[in-house]
């Protein structure tokens, strides 16, 4: 989400016009964007299972999670975002974990290799993620790039996962990312979720259309950096 609440509205109405049962939060609530405590809020209220990314322990100020790690827009943002966030953000937040397991499912904000700050880049990555759990699904984000990447042991094989991209997941053991609903970066500048029908043993890849105008407009009223404003609009 990035505490991009204008494009999580988006995809809460377009999840609840598919019907869904569960929703889950691979983590960064916050960070980046406008309205953290308006996202917090709204994944406190609506996740079924909701984790916490780099971002939002790094605006919590969470020893070993330095704002070191960012460049100098991301770090501003970053701060903006500690001074801005509510007790009450504070403490769903702070209660959450990087990691989450359902029936058959791992759900990890970054991946198996290291919940928190691995990025899942390539094959190679997504093979050492997979050997090391043993669900046949595995659940990833951090990067913002939707993906879907199928192997086993030493083979893995997968790409980049566009809108309308359906998975077979009874075909094997599966790594999907479904991308950012606050910040995608795959030159698709819509948001992006990932729907699951564990009964038909079927994932589909899905973006939908936000005013992005409007949430840039939010940042350059909260004083963000005007490049993660603009980046909105392209999708980087």
């Amino acid at each position: 989400m990035h505490a991009n609440a204008v494009a999580l509205d988006a995809v809460l109405a377009a999840v609840d016009a598919d019907g869904a049962d569960e929703l889950w939060c691979l983590g960064d609530t916050v960070g980046y964007g406008p309205r953290p405590n308006d996202t917090t809020a709204t994944v406190k209220t609506r996740a079924d299972v909701a984790l916490v990314g780099n971002h939002d322990l790094v605006a919590l100020g969470t020893a070993g999670v330095s704002v070191a790690e960012f460049n100098p827009d991301a770090a501003a943002a970053a701060r903006w975002t500690q001074a801005q966030l509510t007790d009450e953000s504070r403490a769903f937040l702070t209660s959450l974990s990087p990691a989450a397991e359902r029936e058959g499912i791992s759900l990890f904000h970054a991946s198996a290799t290291d919940p928190v700050w691995d990025y899942v880049l390539t094959i190679e990555d997504a093979r050492r993620a997979l050997d090391l759990t043993d669900d046949p699904l595995v659940l990833v984000g951090h990067t913002h790039v939707p993906v879907a990447i199928t192997g086993d042991g030493m083979a893995a094989r997968g790409a980049h996962a566009p809108a309308g991209h359906v998975v077979d997941l009874a075909s094997g053991r599966w790594l999907l990312n479904p991308g950012s609903v606050g910040q995608p970066r795959d030159a698709d500048p819509r948001a992006a979720y990932l729907l699951l029908d564990l009964g038909a043993g079927r994932a589909e890849f899905r973006r939908v259309e936000y005013p992005v105008d409007e949430t840039q407009a939010q940042m350059r009223e909260a004083g963000l950096p005007a490049a993660l404003a603009q980046r909105l609009a392209y999708g980087v």
